[in-house]
């Protein structure tokens, strides 16, 4: 392996590259360390030089992929522009974040490839090879896993598991890549994005989640919540009883059947604890359980809990917050 890339695979929003593809290329600074490997990434898109530049600032060489035709993510685009240049360059490692993007597309590149994938890590060791950390059975146990004559290995890292910190201080080259892609070639074509309303954080990106379940006894009453995150500068969130009752979009739905996430702070409000939940974001930081039930499993996990009714405590505390901010 030594002397061959490992490459993360960056991914961007309007904003500007994700907080999750920063974390992304924390961890291959840290194998490429400890495997003695170069560190590369790869971006894919039309007019985002200057997210090529921010990447070559912090790894050794970016494969920059410039086409009108990749100005949208497409699956198919990327698995295809992708496939090639693996195949040329033959990585020894590739890494990308486990979002709804990522999740994606990985699989098949996986699949088209036909080399293994280890997805959802959270860390690595390097004594003797390298072997991956990832979560099994629903948060419960940590499994590491180790890649047996396959390369490359392709590996998904779950956000928030690996610490990030802007350098600055690496000039790598840019290597810009006109693909032979044709609209012919896209199997599936993008009428429409539909962008949520509203200024809240993306909930793989939210440092603060505000997250409402059963309890919350219908639609209306999530602008309570929607005002605790607005305060906090966080994200809202839902269980499944939320989303299967027509309350919320499946988009805010947290648990195994939805987005797995690890904030700084997780306030659950009404929200009993089912182990598809917990297995969605037991790993956050910081769990806040409000419940008036004190037997409800929620609190075995959580790190403060409050046995009381959610629309009692849910407005002092954004009172109490508000007070502590102008103060």
């Amino acid at each position: 392996m030594s002397g061959k890339e490992i490459w993360v695979i960056a991914e961007y929003g309007e904003e500007g590259i994700k907080k999750s593809a920063w974390e992304a290329v924390s961890a291959v600074r840290l194998l490429s360390e400890n495997l003695k490997t170069e560190p590369a990434a790869v971006i894919l898109g039309n007019g985002i030089g200057r997210f090529a530049e921010e990447l070559s600032k912090e790894l050794n060489r970016v494969y920059f992929f410039e086409h009108p035709l990749l100005s949208k993510y497409n699956a198919n685009t990327y698995v295809r522009c992708l496939y090639y240049l693996i195949k040329e360059k033959n990585p020894a490692i590739i890494l990308a974040a486990a979002t709804f993007r990522g999740k994606d597309y990985i699989p098949r590149l996986s699949a088209r490839l036909d080399c293994g994938l280890i997805s959802d890590c959270i860390g690595f060791e390097a004594d003797n090879g390298v072997s991956f950390k990832r979560y099994v059975y629903g948060g419960r146990l940590i499994a590491t896993v180790k890649f047996e004559e396959s390369e490359p290995c392709i590996i998904t890292i779950r956000p928030r598991s690996f610490a990030y910190k802007k350098t600055g201080t690496v000039n790598g080259e840019i290597l810009r890549i006109v693909p032979n892609i044709e609209q012919q070639d896209i199997m599936v074509t993008i009428q429409e994005i539909i962008k949520e309303t509203g200024k809240r954080s993306d909930l793989s990106e939210a440092d603060v989640i505000v997250s409402g379940g059963r309890g919350m006894k219908g639609a209306e009453n999530f602008k309570l919540l929607e005002e605790l995150a607005d305060v906090l500068g966080g994200a809202v969130g839902a269980s499944r009883a939320v989303v299967d009752a027509g309350w919320l979009p499946h988009t805010f739905q947290i648990g195994q059947t939805g987005r797995v996430v690890s904030p700084m702070l997780y306030i659950a409000c009404g929200i009993s604890g089912a182990p598809q939940h917990l297995a969605g974001m037991s790993t956050s930081k910081c769990i806040v359980a409000i419940n008036k039930d004190p037997n409800a499993p929620i609190f075995k996990i959580a790190d403060y809990g409050i046995v009381d009714d959610l629309f009692k405590v849910v407005p002092v505390l954004i009172e109490e917050i508000k007070k502590s901010k102008k103060n």
